[in-house]
């Protein structure tokens, strides 16, 4: 009997594992999560510094709150709020507004943002999108059922995945026939926006549709309402169920996940892309000896 000699190994292709942290700085008082805790500028702005010293690529400051049954904000209470965060951060990362309102997003790229978050997918305020394209900024196209005040309201769909799909899809297409270049769009599937526990779970198990569409995805389950019913944790203890959705999230396909917890998401999503990376985008080729 001849000798067991190993198999020559073989050289292994990895597939790259990429991904931003977008920390959340709500300007706001009644926010589900933080609401209250940063609405002073100054506070504000020393959370900011503290998600971008531990990670975050993007912060973005938002000064209306979007959580379920939430009232609507004039615009200049919002702008008031947002911009002298704006201004005091935008030296440290890039920031992002969270509006559905030309009229602050225009305060707040003068301010220096360079980043548009809307929830609303350019509906609430279609000359959004103009003001996008027109000075060549990136944002965020959302799902979202109805509006914040409404969408939790027993919500319903045929198929989650293939009607957000399609949303979303349509709403690139109409960014892009705004003039907004499609490497600029990113696609946010609305995680909590207007979907029960069971969309919220069907949506993560099969992002990698939503991933086909080409575009970068934008996760944000961060202490969400749906963590708190699987794990039973109250919305100030559920860091370690957010880091289980953006590890699952990165996984299918995900790129940008938008946390208050930057920290623990960030080392978690290391590790994670560095196993995922290693993991060879092919079965190796078995081998039987005598």
């Amino acid at each position: 009997m001849s000798a067991y000699r190993p198999p020559a190994r073989r050289p292994v292709a990895f597939k790259p594992v990429d991904f931003e942290i977008m920390g959340v700085v709500n300007v706001t008082p009644d926010s589900f999560s933080d609401g209250g805790q940063f609405d002073d500028a100054a506070q504000a702005i020393a959370h900011g510094r503290r998600l971008a010293a531990e990670g975050a690529a993007i912060l973005d400051v938002g000064g209306e709150s979007t959580r379920p049954g939430a009232d609507p904000v004039p615009a200049g209470d919002e702008q008031a709020r947002v911009v002298p965060v704006v201004e005091g951060l935008r030296d440290v990362a890039r920031v992002s507004i969270d509006t559905m309102k030309l009229d602050v997003a225009q305060a707040a790229v003068a301010a220096g943002a360079g980043y548009v978050n809307d929830v609303s997918a350019f509906r609430h305020d279609p000359e959004l999108a103009g003001f996008v394209a027109d000075r060549g900024l990136d944002c965020c196209l959302m799902h979202m059922l109805g509006e914040p005040r409404t969408m939790q309201r027993d919500p319903r769909y045929t198929d989650v995945v293939s009607e957000v799909k399609a949303f979303l899809e349509e709403r690139m297409a109409a960014a892009v026939a705004a003039g907004i270049r499609e490497e600029r769009i990113s696609l946010d599937p609305g995680i909590g926006f207007g979907k029960t526990l069971e969309h919220n779970l069907e949506l993560l198990a099969r992002l990698d549709e939503l991933a086909a569409l080409g575009r970068p995805l934008v996760i944000g389950t961060s202490r969400k309402t749906f963590i708190g019913r699987l794990t039973g944790r109250d919305v100030t203890e559920r860091v370690h169920g957010t880091v289980a959705t953006c590890v699952i999230a990165l996984e299918r396909g995900a790129q940008v996940f938008r946390v208050h917890d930057v920290a623990a998401v960030a080392d978690a999503l290391k590790v994670a892309a560095a196993t995922f990376a290693a993991w060879p985008t092919k079965s190796p080729t078995s081998t039987t000896t005598s």
